[in-house]
């Protein structure tokens, strides 16, 4: 009896070791998922206090990953692959869907991410977001992208820390690419809404991220514009 509660209390130990592991597996997955979709498929005054809102709000995004990044025991987000025909998802049983609307790639960092729409948190587990009330990709205005700066190298936002002015991003959607040039990088106060602006000329992006990784109190901004 004393073996088997000893084999026990060491098999418990050693799922509660390897768990982050699986959970950071399981959320690449997710990601190489919503990629392999992808691939196989070919401002009023209201929508900008909504979108300072959402700016706002990814505070609690950024600070709820950080607080979670050695052990996550939230329910992870169960993908639907799309039909690439219909553009709808498959059949499946009762699941949260996840699609893709675009994809980014920075070749400086060997950034390749897909873009979802909607700054949540299961959202942002395997994706970058656009902030759904900030002007379209591609459009006259300001389309902010954010995506959690992840302790592993190489995931998610993790180098965003090393783009610099003149960098090249690349948004591919459906229907068009588009390329940015990076013009400016900034360092804000989570309070400072001002990095949403924009002008009615330029057609601006800005990814979003917290800084530094660990214990974050700040956001590193990337600029870049058309």
């Amino acid at each position: 009896m004393k073996k088997i509660l000893s084999y026990t209390l060491v098999i418990v130990g050693l799922l509660i070791l390897l768990y982050p592991k699986a959970n950071e597996w399981y959320d690449n997955r997710q990601q190489d998922k919503l990629m392999a979709d992808w691939e196989e498929a070919s401002f009023e005054e209201t929508a900008e206090q909504q979108a300072q809102q959402q700016y706002e709000d990814l505070t609690d995004l950024f600070n709820e990953e950080s607080a979670a990044a050695a052990v996550d025991t939230e329910p992870e987000p169960t993908i639907v692959p799309t039909n690439p025909a219909t553009d709808a998802p498959s059949t499946a049983p009762a699941a949260q869907k996840l699609t893709s609307i675009a994809t980014i790639k920075i070749d400086k960092i060997k950034l390749k991410l897909p873009v979802v729409e909607g700054a949540t948190q299961k959202n942002m587990k395997s994706a970058a977001a656009h902030l759904k009330e900030t002007t379209a990709i591609g459009q006259i205005g300001n389309a902010a992208i954010a995506g959690h700066r992840m302790r592993s190298k190489g995931r998610l936002f993790n180098r965003l820390g090393e783009v610099e002015v003149g960098d090249i991003i690349v948004v591919d959607t459906k229907r068009k690419s588009y390329t940015y040039t990076v013009y400016k990088v900034s360092i804000v106060k989570p309070t400072d809404v001002s990095v949403l602006n924009y002008n009615n000329k330029d057609k601006l992006l800005t990814l979003i991220t917290c800084d530094p990784i660990v214990n974050p109190t700040h956001r590193l901004i990337i600029h870049a514009k058309m």
